[in-house]
């Protein structure tokens, strides 16, 4: 059933994105390790390996502030990540276009996963969206474009789903299959990353589709 759904989203986000079309399908969580993948860890205070693991295809993340990240960089595609909360509702998030993983909030555009604001879109580390408008006062430490609908998340111990399209810098954002938000990035590549924030979450079903 998942795989149908994702497939009619990747169809529906493509026919949004005019000629795009959809490629291979590569999964970037193989359900056994994290080959894929490198680490930050704020100030290197835990190993990588006690703050990101996989167990019964499942990546555990524990909530040490930090992320993991694509060894490579991606341009245009379709994101699918699936997530949940194991015990309480927490926060964690998905990094899009990241320029440098260096930084605990390196420079991007992170798809909020908080529980109860999945789908805003925060601008990490200096990076712009063409859509937000700096308020009179000035520009906060972490501005945000609120999702657009009423909270679309699942509760605590229920996997959720977010479907991200970016396209020459445009992001689209699904969660659980409502429409949440989007925006314009002057970038257009970079790595994707899985944040630890808070306390634990967990990943799976993480896949990219890219687009030409």
């Amino acid at each position: 059933m998942r795989k149908i759904v994702f497939v009619s989203l990747i169809f529906c986000l493509t026919l949004t994105a005019g000629e795009t079309k959809a490629q291979k399908e590569e999964q970037l969580f193989n359900g056994k390790n994290l080959s894929k993948w490198k680490f930050v860890v704020d100030k290197n205070s835990e190993p990588a390996a006690a703050v990101f693991s996989v167990r019964d295809g499942v990546i555990n993340v524990k909530g040490t502030l930090g992320y993991m990240y694509t060894k490579k960089k991606y341009s245009d595609y379709v994101l699918h990540v699936e997530w949940r909360w194991p015990e309480e509702a927490t926060n964690s998030g998905i990094f899009l276009l990241i320029a440098d993983a260096k930084s605990p909030f390196p420079n991007g555009i992170e798809c909020q996963l908080a529980a109860g604001r999945a789908g805003d879109l925060v601008l990490l580390g200096g990076a712009n969206l063409n859509e937000y408008k700096t308020p009179p006062e000035g520009r906060p430490a972490f501005p945000v474009i609120k999702k657009a609908a009423e909270s679309s998340e699942k509760p605590p111990g229920e996997w959720n789903q977010a479907s991200i399209l970016v396209k020459k810098g445009v992001i689209t954002v699904y969660i659980n299959g409502v429409i949440q938000n989007s925006g314009t990035s002057p970038v257009t590549e970079g790595h994707i990353g899985l944040q630890s924030e808070g306390k634990a979450v967990q990943f799976r079903n993480v896949t990219l589709t890219e687009l030409k």
